[in-house]
């Protein structure tokens, strides 16, 4: 029980030193040393209590503010998010599926085999997404891993519902391919954000300095990137 509700969370046991506290879509998320009791978790919660109520209140609002959205509709002249605006979708019916980006227009063309599915063709365009997130972000990866001065041991995309990116105690990088929908400020911003767990594996003041040494601006890109994570349409349900 916290206060008067009964709050329910996942448990995770960690060689970390202390007790985390993560929050998404899924609700709470707890990761704790193992030599940590069920007694001092309850304690912790208890003491940040007020700020994983407000959490979870704000993300339950998130979330239904994306479900109230209407979806994309799959067909020619659709407007796509990519690197912070809009993108315009065509069809095209040929002998074999491709994709042809054309940056100039900002026009993305999509050629599929004679009743191809929309399912066929959402796939198709996941794929695309997919290879320009992989590309650009092992160049912003390079890039300030070199300002930082350390070296990732790999990366490696990830599809999690509204976490950004991840960084292992083995130095191991995820970020969501759904990145690619943001300007590349933003993109930086998440990319200089894990780098820095590099050098320090949690929320601490130091671990703000650190990512400050590379991406000043970092207070207002956090606050950009959940202002505009909310303003997407619904891609892929």
């Amino acid at each position: 029980m916290v206060g008067e509700f009964i709050l329910e969370y996942e448990l995770r046991r960690s060689t970390r030193r202390s007790i985390g506290f993560m929050i998404d879509d899924d609700g709470l998320r707890v990761t704790a040393p193992k030599r940590v009791s069920i007694a001092e978790i309850d304690e912790a919660i208890r003491t940040k209590q007020h700020w994983i109520l407000s959490k979870l209140k704000e993300r339950r609002e998130r979330r239904a503010a994306r479900l109230e959205k209407p979806p994309v509709e799959w067909i020619d002249g659709a407007q796509l998010p990519y690197l912070g605006a809009d993108i315009t979708l065509r069809l095209l019916v040929g002998g074999r599926n491709r994709a042809i980006y054309n940056p100039n227009t900002r026009e993305l063309w999509m050629t599929l085999v004679p009743g191809a599915s929309e399912e066929l063709l959402k796939n198709r365009v996941q794929t695309w997404y997919q290879q320009q997130a992989k590309v650009l972000f092992e160049e912003r990866l390079d890039v300030y891993a070199g300002r930082l001065g350390v070296q990732y041991h790999s990366f490696g995309l990830s599809s999690a519902g509204t976490r950004w990116g991840s960084c292992t105690v083995d130095r191991k990088i995820r970020l969501n391919w759904k990145l690619i929908y943001f300007s590349l400020p933003l993109i930086d911003y998440v990319v200089a954000h894990e780098l820095s767990h590099i050098l320090e594996m949690n929320h601490s003041q130091q671990f703000w300095d650190t990512v400050g040494l590379i991406y000043p601006e970092y207070e207002e890109a956090k606050n950009l990137l959940r202002k505009r994570s909310q303003e997407l349409p619904v891609l892929f349900p």
